[in-house]
C-alpha cells in the first residue's frame, strides 16, 4: 500500500479510547499514518472528517468512499475483522455477545463513574469517592471473573481484555495507593500484566504532535 492509499489515525497517546484503538490496529499489523493530536489545539482536518472532535477518528483515505470511523470499538472491530492473528475476536455468537455486554458496560455505567472519581469538581461534587465505590462493585465482579479463567476473554487476551484495560488502568492510576490496598489480586495481576506486555509499550510510542 502506497503512503498517499494508507488509513490515517488521528489519537492522543493517553486516551484510553484511542489506546485500545491503537492496540487492534498494531495486532492486526495494520499499516496506517499515526497523527499525534493536540487537544487544545485540534486539527482542521480531523474535525472535519468527525465533527465531534473527539479522539480516535480512523480515515480509510485508500477506501473508495474514504470512509471515516469515529468510535473506538467500530476502529477494533474493523482492523480485527482485516487480520487477527491472535484470535482477539470471539469465535461463537454468544462469545461475542458476552464481549460486547461487557464493554458496554465498561463504556456505560463504569465510564461515567470514572469520570466524577478522577474529576469531581468536573461534575460539582466535592469528592469522587462515592463513585469510585460504586465502580469497585463491577471492578470486583472482574475480579471474580479473572479468578476463574486468565483473562476477561477466556483463555487467551482477546477483544474485551483490550477494550477494557486502558479504562481499569485510567481507574487504578486516580489513586494507586488506595487500588494496591483493595482485595481483588486476580485483577490487580491481569493489570500489571497488561502494563507490563511488549504489546503496551509498543502502542503508548511517544509521537511527536502532527502538524499539517
Amino acid at each position: 500500500m502506497s503512503e498517499s492509499a494508507q488509513p490515517v489515525l488521528y489519537s492522543f497517546r493517553r486516551c484510553p479510547y484511542a489506546m485500545r484503538a491503537r492496540l487492534a490496529l498494531h495486532v492486526s499489523s495494520m499499516v496506517y499514518e499515526h497523527r499525534e493530536v493536540v487537544l487544545k489545539k485540534k486539527p482542521a482536518h480531523m474535525l472535519s472528517l468527525s465533527p465531534k472532535g473527539t479522539v480516535p477518528v480512523l480515515w480509510l483515505r485508500g477506501a473508495a468512499d474514504g470512509r471515516v470511523l469515529e468510535q473506538s470499538l467500530d476502529i477494533m472491530l474493523w482492523a480485527l475483522r482485516q487480520r487477527d492473528p491472535l484470535g482477539w475476536l470471539p469465535a461463537s455468537d454468544a462469545g461475542m455477545a458476552d464481549a460486547l455486554a461487557l464493554i458496554a458496560h465498561n463504556d456505560g455505567p463504569f465510564k461515567q463513574q470514572l469520570d466524577r472519581y478522577k474529576y469531581p469538581n468536573r461534575s460539582g461534587l466535592d469528592s469522587g469517592a462515592a463513585d469510585r465505590d460504586e465502580a469497585a462493585v463491577w471492578l470486583h465482579s472482574l475480579d471474580a471473573r479473572l479468578r476463574a479463567q486468565p483473562f476477561l476473554a477466556g483463555e487467551h487476551f482477546g477483544l474485551a481484555d483490550a477494550a477494557m484495560a486502558p479504562f481499569v488502568r485510567q481507574y487504578a492510576h486516580t489513586d494507586p495507593t488506595w487500588f494496591a490496598a483493595q482485595p481483588w489480586p486476580a485483577l490487580a495481576s491481569w493489570l500489571a500484566k497488561f502494563e507490563a506486555s511488549d504489546l503496551f509499550q509498543a502502542i503508548m510510542h511517544k509521537h511527536a504532535p502532527w502538524s499539517a
